[in-house]
């Protein structure tokens, strides 16, 4: 009897293990970075644990504002403040570049990141979660709009008419934005305010920002928002949308960090707010949202196009061909293309000359900021020669130099990417017109350069693509004119 008894309350006893067991697992809730109600215990990393490891990691976005790579060189507006952040407490810095914002806050509370990056607004909502930093910069909302077809051959004032120039002209359009952002908090807002309804269409945080302003340039989406300083460096690439339309005060963007890293935050904020009144600061701010980041200025004075000479240097660039075997014609149109011979110019990410050097590069060809024109031109030819030798497994020669260009323009990683892309898709990855240049076209969408065959993550895949096509273009022009 004792042992029947003995039996049943062993039963009984694995039935409610079981059956609480059971409700801990449906009772569970999932780790979602948007619950307001999940408990993130985070982990204990600060300063003193950032500091013995030896190692800063930053949760970026891959864009023009957070991180990115220009021409080999690692660059970004808040990465070189954190870089120099790094430098100041004697550690390295890491960059984690984000696949989806969505988890953002979830792999900051689980220590794959110490830091935020990514132009992000201070918000209550956010504050909830995160610690935010002394902020690095005001920006407003703006709405990105498109110019209408046919705008070049327009007045201005006249293809201004058809813009939206009131919030009010947003009830009942569509606007697309990412759905956990302070873009989608204000349109709600908006909403309220006009007393009207505005289509708001939520997108996933695996679409970026930048992505969703090259959709409304090209015409698949018709509406979206921006911070007016990221709006500043996509005009330049994108001169059909305008984006004069403010939505909101000038608010706080900063970097988010854990609740629990108190030591960092304090130093963090230390930091900027003394950084912010050194001249460095100046010139980051200036270098990512004032300078052009293409080169569009008129420079009549250094090119002639006479029926006789392209300009003044045509002597140096025929010496030029002497030397590397590339066509004079074709040198002088990749100057053109990168300054319209000036020799004085300074670019976008500290590129200098009638050639564009990066700092990192033209050493290497014996090109600095103060050489005269011949050696720019002769050091620009030797890079252009070097860029074709290491696509020699390309068999056509002017196929090989459209690599070449596209190397010189974007840097070597980000047509390596184009190439693998292709490869993958069933492309010919040795041919450029139609192949390798389809591909480059996608590393500006988050679909392709988040593929696991890309290293080099997003580019201004358009730029180069246009790059490539109007410097051939020039150079079989000229080459039909000029001898």
């Amino acid at each position: 009897m004792h042992t029947i008894q003995k039996r049943n309350y062993s039963l009984l006893l694995i039935f409610i293990v079981g059956l609480l067991a059971l409700t801990a697992c449906v009772m569970e809730k999932p780790e979602d970075p948007n619950d307001k109600n999940f408990n993130r215990p985070g982990v204990l990393i600060d300063l003193p644990e950032i500091i013995e490891k030896g190692k800063l990691t930053v949760l970026a976005e891959n864009s023009s504002t957070s991180y990115f790579i220009y021409k080999g060189k690692k660059m970004g507006f808040e990465y070189e403040l954190l870089k120099l952040f790094a430098e100041e407490i004697g550690v390295e810095l890491e960059v984690v570049v984000v696949k989806n914002l969505d988890s953002l806050i979830t792999m900051l509370d689980r220590g794959e990141g110490d830091i935020i990056a990514c132009n992000y607004t201070v918000t209550r909502e956010r504050s909830k979660f995160i610690s935010f930093s002394e902020p690095f910069m005001q920006s407003k909302q703006v709405l990105v709009q498109r110019k209408p077809d046919g705008w070049e051959d327009m007045k201005e004032e006249d293809w201004k008419a058809k813009m939206l120039d009131n919030p009010v002209q947003l009830a009942n359009k569509t606007v697309q934005v990412w759905q956990n952002s302070s873009y989608y908090e204000r349109l709600l807002h908006l909403q309220e305010e006009i007393g009207d309804t505005i289509m708001i269409e939520g997108m996933q945080g695996n679409i970026g920002g930048e992505e969703l302003i090259e959709m409304v340039a090209d015409g698949i989406i018709d509406y979206t928002i921006t911070e007016d300083n990221v709006a500043k460096v996509n005009e330049q690439f994108f001169d059909n949308i305008h984006t004069e339309l403010g939505l909101s005060v000038n608010q706080k963007l900063a970097f988010g960090l854990r609740k629990t890293s108190h030591l960092l935050k304090a130093r963090l904020d230390e930091w900027l707010i003394n950084f912010k009144e050194k001249s460095t600061y100046k010139y980051i701010s200036r270098k990512y949202f004032e300078l052009p980041h293409l080169a569009k200025n008129d420079f009549k004075n250094y090119t002639q196009l006479n029926g006789t000479r392209i300009s003044q240097f045509d002597e140096i660039f025929k010496r030029a061909e002497a030397m590397s075997g590339w066509d004079w014609r074709l040198v002088a149109a990749v100057a053109y293309q990168e300054s319209k011979f000036n020799p004085n110019i300074q670019g976008f990410g500290g590129a200098y000359g009638m050639m564009q050097f990066m700092p990192n590069t033209g050493p290497h060809y014996g090109v600095y900021p103060d050489s005269p024109p011949e050696t720019q031109i002769m050091g620009g030819a030797r890079k252009l020669m070097a860029d074709e030798k290491t696509w020699s497994a390309v068999p056509d020669e002017f196929q090989r130099k459209k690599f070449a260009l596209a190397s010189y323009n974007a840097g070597r990683g980000h047509i390596n990417d184009a190439q693998r892309l292709a490869k993958k898709h069933g492309l010919n990855p040795l041919v450029w017109d139609d192949n390798v240049e389809k591909m480059l076209l996608n590393l500006s969408k988050q679909e392709y350069y988040q593929d696991e065959v890309v290293r080099h993550g997003m580019m201004r895949s358009k730029t180069t693509y246009k790059y490539v096509r109007q410097v051939t273009e020039r150079y079989i022009e000229w080459a039909a004119i000029y001898q």
